[in-house]
């Protein structure tokens, strides 16, 4: 019998727009419209960190990933589109730089994130100690424009790296994507555990649920690793996750194993516990102290990708904290 041929992975849809900016971008990427003009741009610089310049910066990225159903592939290199992409980054980069430098040298970013404090309401506590099924859902939504697309955002900086900095990225890369077994692959982990919560595993299924801090999220690695001007920044992004991993994944797997969300959601976070206990030494060790041996001038660009890591990640904690403690949905739609 002839093995069933496998559908092809399909491109996700454009989503709906969030205002003036995201608007006239699906527009002109499904060929019925203009770019975003000057005074349409310009409430990106008024709001960087808002829904529409987020989305809109997340579609232009998003051409250099998978792209979107419909879409000629060479977008990706359109020149109108990249001086567009530019007059997004420069508000974004310049609000990351004000609101989360905290930080001149690397070693003194990553070892403060080493201290967990005591009394920790992050929301990985709140999900191990009285996070509910619902909740669980939502929060796997939104990460999902970020774990279905784990560890490719960091490859951009492969080719910018040399020696221990390299030989350490390369190893830890190919652990994230599954050590050469497809089954294992992170992301693929993480559609699985999706699949377990009841959601739809498709690539890009919740973008338009998502709110704009998780998109920030995702639009902050992509911006380093599309930079090579902001490699240090990445590797510091790819240390500060690696670094804080391992125990919040501890407790996110204790919530799945408290509310029997599944043995695939419990595993794949289970597997972070491990894996990035080994990934913490390497990312430090090698990536880290390697690309400062032979970069030693990266030293604040490094911790700056640091802090900004935090600093996103406190943003889209905050939104879904303060939605949960009050009762209601995180989410933009329902998922």
């Amino acid at each position: 019998m002839e093995p069933a041929a496998k559908r092809p992975v399909a491109e996700p849809e454009l989503p709906p727009s969030r205002g003036e900016i995201s608007a006239a971008l699906i527009e002109y990427l499904r060929g019925t419209g203009p770019l975003p003009g000057e005074a349409a741009l310009a409430g990106a610089d008024a709001d960087p960190l808002g829904d529409d310049p987020q989305l809109a910066l997340y579609l232009c990225y998003e051409l250099h990933y998978r792209g979107f159903a419909g879409v000629d592939g060479a977008r990706e290199w359109d020149p109108e589109l990249l001086r567009v992409r530019a007059a997004l980054e420069e508000p974004f980069l310049a609000a990351l730089r004000a609101g989360a430098t905290r930080h001149t040298h690397a070693d003194e970013a990553l070892d403060e994130l080493l201290v967990e404090p005591v009394d920790g309401e992050g929301v990985s506590h709140f999900l191990q100690d009285k996070g509910e099924l619902w909740q669980l859902r939502e929060y796997a939504a939104q990460r999902s424009v970020y774990h279905l697309k784990e560890a490719d955002p960091h490859a951009w900086v492969l080719p910018r790296l040399w020696g221990r900095a390299k030989a350490g990225m390369a190893a830890v890369e190919f652990d994230e994507w599954g050590a050469g077994r497809a089954d294992r692959v992170h992301a693929r982990l993480f559609a699985d555990l999706m699949t377990d919560l009841d959601l739809d595993p498709s690539y890009g299924r919740y973008l338009d649920a998502s709110g704009a801090e998780a998109l920030a999220v995702v639009n902050l690695m992509s911006l380093f690793g599309l930079h090579r001007a902001l490699r240090g920044a990445l590797v510091g992004h790819f240390a500060a996750v690696e670094t804080t991993s391992s125990p919040g994944s501890r407790r996110l797997a204790n919530a799945m194993r408290r509310n029997e969300a599944g043995a695939a959601a419990e595993h794949f976070y289970a597997e972070h516990v491990e894996a990035d206990a080994v990934h913490e030494q390497v990312v430090r060790r090698e990536v880290v102290a390697g690309l400062l041996e032979e970069e030693p001038h990266l030293d604040a660009d490094i911790a700056f990708g640091v802090d900004a890591t935090g600093w996103v990640e406190d943003r889209l904690a905050d939104r879904l904290l303060e939605a949960w403690r009050s009762g209601r949905s995180s989410l933009r739609t329902a998922v």
